[in-house]
């Protein structure tokens, strides 16, 4: 997804690197074929149009050249002397190019100060989400992660995985609200969990545990506390990678991708998402699902479901998940990714995605992320 993201902001930046020498064909163009038309206004902008995507040299150049053509043009309406218009026309176009040259240093400033603020998100965002492992207790595990806005590396959507003695636990979830806020309540709930997976031994003593520091973190804030929830699963694996069981707590149910078949794992029970637990009795339903050797499980935030497409059409990640795909959990999610950005050129939210692929018995042995990835992600 992140590579994909990069190609498509280089192509736009590529492109509009050209528009400076298209504005300046554009009044060649326009004042050879109709002379009437002044077109020394479009000449003018031409270093200022410069100056926000090229070097300072070439903002400098880009005036020179407007300068040249502009001088040129006038002798070619033969005006051997210079009339006072086209003085004015001329100083205009230097003036503006000097004017260009000072914007330009303005702008570079300024993204080289957004490139640092980029550079200590995302190791912000690295500390609160830390890399997971390829492989856990011989099951292949693969993440994706993308932030809604480009410069904002720091977004409400987590995952974590952790061996524990009670078999594989993870979880995903999507903060609601951004910024700090957000950030603090990613931070206290991986922490959390961390913490109780390894300790407690079963699902809902987990789920009590991180609701229980949720509320206490909601207990600090002054201004509309119960705005903040989370929706999230847990899940846990069992030791013989047989059982498959998940606490959803208002979250998109998972898929299981299997043999060319998806299966929707919805809850059988439906739960107020987490830091809402005090609106709710203490139970805390645990669904069980069967989970086959080859199948891989699919656990994504609302981000990816809620993308529109021009006409206003939500995602379904279903499709591109039925058919022949390989056991590997990079794989499947680079073929949902890849037709998610078929159908939206833009994300309006957040998106995280984590997949655990049950290894075949016949491949053990093999890396599954040496599975080529589908759709060029």
């Amino acid at each position: 997804m992140e590579r994909y993201q990069h190609k498509r902001a280089f192509r736009r930046v590529r492109w509009s690197r050209c528009l400076p020498a298209a504005v300046l064909l554009a009044a060649v163009v326009i004042d050879l074929a109709w002379p009437e038309f002044n077109t020394f206004p479009l000449l003018a902008a031409v270093s200022v149009i410069a100056a926000p995507m090229l070097s300072l040299a070439w903002t400098i150049a880009s005036g020179a050249a407007a300068y040249l053509v502009g001088w040129l043009l006038s002798l070619h309406e033969g005006h051997v002397l210079f009339t006072r218009s086209d003085f004015i026309s001329l100083a205009s176009i230097a003036v503006l190019t000097v004017v260009a040259a000072f914007l330009n240093r303005m702008f570079a400033r300024e993204r080289e100060q957004l490139r640092t603020s980029r550079q200590v998100a995302e190791a912000v965002q690295r500390a609160v989400l830390p890399a997971v492992p390829d492989r856990v207790r011989g099951l292949a595990v693969a993440t994706r992660y993308r932030a809604a806005q480009e410069e904002a590396l720091i977004g409400g959507d987590l995952y974590a995985v952790h061996d524990t003695p009670y078999g594989l636990r993870m979880v995903i979830g999507d903060v609601r609200g951004k910024g700090m806020q957000a950030v603090t309540m990613v931070n206290t709930l991986l922490g959390t969990f961390h913490a109780a997976a390894l300790q407690l031994p079963d699902l809902p003593a987990i789920v009590r545990g991180v609701e229980v520091q949720l509320q206490d973190v909601k207990s600090r804030r002054d201004d509309a506390p119960y705005e903040d929830f989370v929706t999230a699963v847990i899940a846990e694996i069992s030791a013989d990678h047989s059982v498959l069981r998940m606490a959803n707590r208002g979250h998109p149910a998972p898929l299981m991708v299997h043999e060319g078949k998806v299966t929707l794992l919805e809850p059988e029970e439906p739960s107020l998402p987490l830091g809402l637990g005090d609106l709710a009795g203490p139970d805390v339903p645990v669904d069980e699902f069967a989970w086959p050797p080859g199948a891989t499980l699919v656990m994504f935030t609302d981000g990816i479901i809620e993308a529109r497409d021009r006409n206003g059409v939500f995602f379904d990640p279903v499709p591109p998940l039925t058919g022949p795909l390989p056991p590997n959990p990079g794989a499947v999610l680079d073929a949902m990714l890849a037709a998610l950005f078929r159908h939206t050129e833009e994300l309006e939210d957040d998106a995280a995605a984590l997949a655990v692929t049950r290894v075949p018995v016949g491949s053990v042995g093999r890396d599954p992320s040496a599975a080529p990835q589908v759709g060029g992600l």
